[in-house]
């Protein structure tokens, strides 16, 4: 994701660019995981009939990762231990110094 984040795979790209990336690592398991990346939404695929080779491109950026992520990981969490999921969040959050606390506030109006 870090070559493809930073411009240094063609747009769109297709696994060989990303194993000549990483050229130390199995071509199967390069195959592998670029298919999970897509199965999980970062990277967007496009079929081709009339080509081989399938064609990726990135879905989200990294910030946008890592929020949609967040939000997913703290619903289970939620969904998992209820009330003592949202005790151990205000914990975390009384620990935060003020500069913290006002980034984060910032964070969540978006």
């Amino acid at each position: 994701m870090e070559a493809a984040w930073a411009g240094r795979l063609p747009d769109p790209f297709v696994v060989r660019d990303v194993h000549e990336n990483l050229s130390d690592l199995a071509y199967t398991t390069v195959m592998t995981t670029v298919n999970r990346l897509a199965t999980k939404g970062i990277l967007s695929v496009e079929r081709s009939p009339s080509a081989r080779a399938h064609r990726y491109r990135v879905a989200e950026q990294p910030r946008q990762m890592i929020e949609r992520l967040s939000r997913t990981e703290a619903g289970r969490a939620v969904a998992r231990f209820g009330d003592a999921a949202f005790a151990a969040f205000a914990a975390e959050l009384d620990r935060l110094s003020p500069a913290q606390r006002e980034r984060l506030r910032r964070l969540a109006e978006r």
